[in-house]
């Protein structure tokens, strides 16, 4: 024991025993919960069972549309005496000659197009309104601005059948019933309720510090709107284009009050055939599938975007 150890310690007292360092405990690796062979097999299963069951969803929700399709394809008298699933039997006996047929009645050509004259102008003019009364109720102050919004909100509840007659006789006297534009010009008063209110709010959620930065750099409200804002709300936008396309393509009980039989769309037609004719599956069928796979095409052609709009404001 050296001098520097019993310095300072009263005759007599225990010596203390050296202070050794004590190693520190190494923190125990933690478990891996969830990573062995049963539970690698049950996340597959499950994965499995999740995917066999969308996929069996989606083949019965395509099943109709298939048979409408392969009874396009049948002759009056196959469809006459089996049903479209016999066709898988006889692939041979399919042809196209109904959708022939279908395209030399001028009635039906004419049909479809009248749908493509009321359904393209009903859609681009709501959406182009509704983009400007959207941005004007969000971020332009002006008198009234709330009052105004609330009564097109309270729009929303008012059912197309109420406005059929009192609309049926404003037509009537400007010169508008049945015609093409009286039937745009209903679609589009009807459908603006909704699409303002749903432009409004998405519209609403642009940060408002892009907007003051955009308008100090010198930028006017129009060059704000058409660079700015029209980006950010494409989601938005073409969703609503979607709704309001599919909407007006599918619609038939507006059509078949405002429409004659010179304007009427391709679903009056459709019901005139099976009035007249009962059951004319030769022009039902071909022209039941032309008018539904051009909504299809307008989907996929936007589900990109009809995503994206739908999922808005879900995530923070």
């Amino acid at each position: 024991m050296t001098l520097h150890d019993t310095a300072g310690r009263e005759p007599g007292a225990p010596v203390a025993a050296p202070a050794t360092a004590t190693p520190a405990k190494t923190p125990a690796a933690p478990r891996r919960s969830g990573r062995g062979p049963a539970a690698w097999l049950t996340k597959k299963l499950s994965n499995g069972l999740i995917q066999a069951f969308l996929l069996l969803m989606g083949l019965i929700w395509l099943t109709p549309a298939a048979g409408l399709f392969l009874s396009s394809l049948r002759s009056e008298e196959d469809n006459a005496t089996s049903g479209w699933w016999k066709a898988f039997s006889s692939p041979g006996s399919l042809s196209f000659d109904n959708y022939s047929a279908l395209l030399k009645d001028s009635g039906i050509v004419q049909a479809f197009w009248n749908t493509v004259s009321i359904s393209v102008p009903a859609t681009a003019l709501v959406v182009v309104i509704a983009a400007l009364a959207g941005y004007a109720f969000a971020w332009l102050e002006f008198p009234g601005r709330d009052w105004v919004f609330l009564v097109v909100v309270a729009m929303l509840v008012v059912p197309v059948q109420i406005g059929l007659l009192p609309v049926s006789k404003l037509f009537g006297s400007l010169g508008l019933f049945g015609t093409i534009p009286g039937v745009v010009l209903f679609h589009v008063a009807y459908g603006l309720p909704f699409a303002i209110f749903l432009l409004r709010n998405y519209f609403a959620e642009i940060p408002r510090e892009m907007l003051e930065a955009a308008r100090m750099d010198g930028g006017s409200e129009w060059r704000i709107f058409t660079r700015l804002v029209l980006p950010l709300g494409r989601p938005a936008i073409a969703s609503l284009a979607i709704f309001q396309f599919l909407w007006v393509w599918n619609d038939m009980l507006v059509a078949l009050i405002f429409a004659d039989n010179e304007s009427q769309p391709l679903t009056v037609a459709l019901q005139t055939q099976m009035r007249q004719f009962g059951s004319n599956i030769g022009v039902l069928a071909p022209g039941a599938f032309l008018s539904l796979i051009v909504p299809l095409v307008v989907f996929f052609a936007f589900q990109k975007h009809f995503v994206q709009g739908v999922m808005a404001g879900s995530v923070k």
